[in-house]
């Protein structure tokens, strides 16, 4: 089992070798144009799992934690950790906006949703934060990190600015991450 689980692709591997047993086992009479939207909505939950699970790692934990650090470790979390994190991150939210506008697309509520309909107002606010969120993280996020990391050039000043514009901008992403998940999951079973 150690093995198995000991490297991280054997484990992703495997994960998707379930999944396509149980997806086979329990759908494949579905496995036609219909099984299009469960599947999208599914890579959208787990893109969306990545992407807003790593802004709460880095909200409740990270950011709360680097004070703490002694200077000599910090190091070895800016150099390592943060970078890879911040790929799986803006990657992440690429992956879940695409994906949730696949959904809306093919199930036919697009138009509904971003005029905020009556019926579609949740997934429509929710569709909005997350636009608003995913473009945080590109244009705002991502850029301060990368000077602020020193995998740009950047003098002190600009590194420690770019740390705190990079910081309120996903401070301001985890605020928005409350109602957009809110507006997502009431949809189905509350639509305004």
């Amino acid at each position: 089992m150690g093995k198995l689980l000991g490297n991280l692709n054997t484990a992703i591997l495997t994960g998707v070798v379930l999944l396509v047993v149980m997806a086979l086992g329990l759908h494949h009479a579905q496995l036609d144009g219909g099984y299009a939207v469960p599947f999208t909505l599914f890579l959208h939950v787990l893109s969306g799992i990545v992407w807003i699970g790593l802004l709460y790692y880095f909200n409740l934990v990270q950011i709360p934690t680097m004070p703490k650090v002694p200077a000599e470790l910090k190091g070895g979390v800016s150099k390592y950790i943060a970078p890879e994190a911040l790929f799986w991150f803006r990657w992440g939210a690429i992956a879940t906006l695409v994906t949730g506008l696949a959904v809306a697309g093919l199930k036919g509520y697009m138009a509904e949703a971003f005029t905020l309909q009556d019926g579609f107002r949740p997934i429509g606010i929710g569709m909005y934060l997350a636009i608003i969120m995913a473009a945080n993280v590109w244009m705002i996020i991502w850029p301060n990190q990368q000077r602020a990391l020193g995998l740009v050039p950047a003098d002190d000043a600009v590194k420690a600015s770019s740390a705190r514009t990079a910081m309120l901008a996903s401070r301001t992403n985890f605020v928005l991450s409350l109602p957009m998940l809110y507006g997502m999951v009431t949809q189905m079973y509350l639509p305004g």
